[in-house]
């Protein structure tokens, strides 16, 4: 299996490529934020462990970009410890995040847990009426209509049309799409729903992503009464 290591300090970029080709992995290590991105846009490798502080480009950056195209599993190692770090990086697509400094021993469980994922298939598309999400791709289409989202809004309108036609509660949505719990009396989950539906429904005659109310959210094709 093959491991990128996107880390700036080469000492720590040395321990981390001797330490993991000692478990049996290949690694390449880049030193650079934009080097990194190349080398994973253009290599394929079963997981990437990214650093946030690079130079030339950041880590946030690299995996915004990486996203657009890649489902490599990303795990952020950095010393960035904040709890808004952790959901931005959660927020931009990563699948997991270690705060430095950290033990090998949980660095390299964390590895082969998001390596035994495997390559994703081929092709994964779901369908909600004419709104089609492309899943491995992460694009979206309502018609001829490409529609442009953010990785939290993708998160959130793949859990509700793998969920097609069941109503999920704000819990539910929280647990799933932040792996977190929200306070009860935040707006975070409303304000995700206002701003998908402003990118698939708005637009169109037919709505798909309903209200229950006291309940929570659905997706379907609601027929005419």
């Amino acid at each position: 299996m093959r491991i990128l290591v996107i880390e700036d300090e080469p000492k720590t970029g040395a321990y981390l490529k001797k330490g993991l080709e000692e478990s049996g992995y290949s690694v390449d290590v880049a030193d650079d934020g934009a080097d990194g991105l190349l080398l994973a846009q253009e290599q394929d490798y079963d997981v990437i462990v990214l650093d946030v502080m690079l130079p030339t480009m950041d880590g946030w950056a690299v995996l915004k970009a990486l996203r657009a195209t890649h489902t490599t599993p990303v795990l952020f190692l950095t010393a960035r410890d904040d709890v808004s770090d952790r959901v931005r990086g959660l927020e931009l697509g990563s699948d997991d995040y270690l705060v430095k400094p950290f033990a090998f021993v949980e660095l390299l469980a964390r590895v082969r847990t998001l390596a035994r994922r495997g390559p994703p298939r081929e092709s994964e598309l779901l369908k909600v009426g004419d709104l089609e999400i492309d899943v491995n791709r992460r694009r979206v289409r309502r018609g001829n209509t490409r529609i442009n989202l953010t990785p939290r809004e993708f998160s959130l309108l793949q859990l509700l049309a793998r969920r097609q036609g069941e109503v999920l509660s704000r819990t539910q949505i929280a647990s799933y799409v932040w792996d977190m719990n929200f306070d009860s009396d935040t707006n975070v989950v409303e304000v995700a729903i206002r701003r998908l539906r402003a990118k698939i429904d708005d637009n169109f005659p037919v709505k798909l992503i309903q209200t229950v109310r006291g309940v929570g959210y659905v997706i379907e094709v609601k027929e005419a009464d």
